[in-house]
């Protein structure tokens, strides 16, 4: 008797990596995407082109290398999300990137979530994304507002690393790091 052979699906989608549905409908539009995928520890965002033989990677930014300009506070909140976007925004138009298309792969589309703020870092350094004014998050929480606010209130034994940091000064801090980023160092 013979046996049915079972025919597997694309691996990519098997594992929940590729959404080849959404990525044909990008494609079709011929123009640099702007990935951006959120880890537990940090965020990820790259300009990238379609070519025939895989993608070309013109130029990407992890949150982490906010480090290096003196961010010593979470990587993967909004204020980091912000200024990894406004990194990459300014690394981009160096590399002739002047427009691009959103795309978030798997990520839900929640308004002022981490992703939009990325992308609002990405308009403000002069890219142009086509997307809704009312997905980006309010000017305030992308300056880190909300998180000092929450430990001004929160009890004395709780984040106690937190309070050697002074948190409550990550506006400034903020302020500070946009600054490096737009002079370009």
């Amino acid at each position: 008797m013979p046996r049915k052979i079972k025919v597997l699906g694309m691996k990519r989608k098997r594992e929940h990596k590729t959404n080849y549905y959404k990525r044909l409908k990008l494609l079709k539009g011929r123009r640099t995407r702007l990935v951006v995928r959120v880890f537990s520890r940090s965020i990820l965002g790259q300009f990238v082109d379609y070519a025939p033989k895989g993608d070309k990677v013109i130029v990407g930014v992890n949150s982490i290398s906010l480090r290096d300009l003196g961010w010593q506070y979470n990587c993967c909140n909004l204020p980091s999300a912000y200024l990894a976007g406004l990194m990459l925004g300014k690394k981009g138009l160096e590399k002739g990137v002047k427009d691009a298309i959103l795309d978030m792969g798997f990520h839900r589309s929640v308004p002022g979530s981490r992703v939009f703020a990325f992308v609002k870092g990405v308009i403000d350094a002069g890219v142009s994304v086509p997307i809704s004014e009312e997905m980006l998050p309010k000017d305030s929480r992308l300056r880190g507002e909300h998180i000092a606010g929450y430990l001004k209130s929160a009890p004395k034994a709780q984040f106690t690393r937190y309070k050697k940091l002074k948190k409550m000064d990550i506006v400034k801090d903020f302020e500070t790091v946009k600054g490096k980023i737009l002079d370009g160092k």
